[in-house]
């Protein structure tokens, strides 16, 4: 508590040329006394502060000593507000909440231009997601052991035990990265991929790996071209192939159907994708990739039994 209030103290002598010592005892609701002994920790800690005696005196930072606030802009912090409330969409930390309010103090205009953002950004969560979150984080923040079952890509389900090292969203979709005892090695979890999520009481240390490690293994590994797709769209679906090609990498043809030339990661990537158009969709080449297409129709002409 003392800490907070020593915190709240110094970023209201960065905001205000000079504060009261009465007005600093009444706003954190302590005595005269104790606001004498925080400025005196203020200034062992190595900012100095300045007293002033007389009806218009009190304390404020040795102007030789003052943080320049102007280094960051409004527009910068809108920013910053703005990034902040996007996590606290995705993690409901009221840690995040007094951040806002400490930065806002600092804002270089006394407006509510915390609330005055150009860009929204909301990282919400799927509730599947949003259940594991804050279990996951606390676990990483306490180092606890973590174990969960989790289902491969092609439905395989393992049990894990993990060092959780992390969160990060990606695309959309949120991941755990950590360490993997199961496996011996650092891995990458998709939230919604994990079941029977549970925190061990052992803990761990936490190892040298950083996301940015995680990223350039799992991207030195990954060929997200190495599958080749000619598709032919109808008119009906234009606006969702543009939204997931783009507009650079369609051919509007004059029977009104659009081109595409696509990549995927996997053989089983591009089909997923192609049925997933239904009829509105023809794939032109390559021939092996129409015939492993043309087997899995076959397996849903027999399932539903069509003459």
């Amino acid at each position: 508590m003392k800490l907070d209030r020593l915190l709240a103290i110094t970023m209201t002598l960065l905001n205000q040329p000079r504060v009261n010592a009465t007005e600093l005892a009444e706003r954190f609701e302590v005595s005269l006394r104790t606001i004498y002994r925080d400025m005196e920790s203020i200034n062992q800690a190595g900012i100095p502060i300045v007293s002033f005696p007389g009806s218009d005196g009190g304390y404020e930072i040795m102007s030789g000593y003052r943080i320049d606030k102007q280094v960051l802009s409004l527009d910068d912090f809108s920013s910053i507000c703005s990034a902040l409330k996007g996590a606290r969409s995705a993690t409901d930390s009221s840690d995040i909440d007094g951040l806002l309010e400490r930065i806002n103090v600092l804002m270089p205009t006394p407006s509510n231009a915390a609330n005055t953002v150009h860009v929204d950004l909301d990282f919400t969560p799927t509730p599947n997601d949003k259940v594991k979150i804050a279990p996951l984080r606390q676990a990483i923040k306490e180092l606890h052991i973590i174990r969960f079952d989790y289902l491969d890509s092609k439905g395989t389900e393992t049990e894990r035990t993990i060092e959780p090292m992390g969160l990060f969203l990606k695309g959309y979709v949120w991941y755990l990265y950590g360490y993997c005892l199961s496996r011996s090695a650092m891995r990458v979890f998709r939230l919604s991929r994990m079941i029977r999520l549970r925190s061990l009481p052992e803990l761990f240390v936490r190892r040298a790996y950083t996301l940015q490690d995680v990223e350039q293994q799992f991207m030195s590994h990954a060929n997200f071209s190495k599958v080749r797709a000619v598709l032919c769209f109808n008119q009906e679906v234009k606006t969702r192939v543009r939204d997931e090609y783009g507009y650079d990498q369609i051919i509007d043809n004059p029977d009104g159907t659009i081109s595409v030339t696509a990549h995927y990661s996997s053989t089983e990537k591009a089909v997923q994708n192609i049925l997933s158009y239904s009829s509105y969709v023809k794939l032109l080449e390559p021939p092996e990739l129409i015939a492993e297409l043309q087997g899995h129709i076959m397996k849903m002409v027999q399932i539903y039994k069509v003459d």
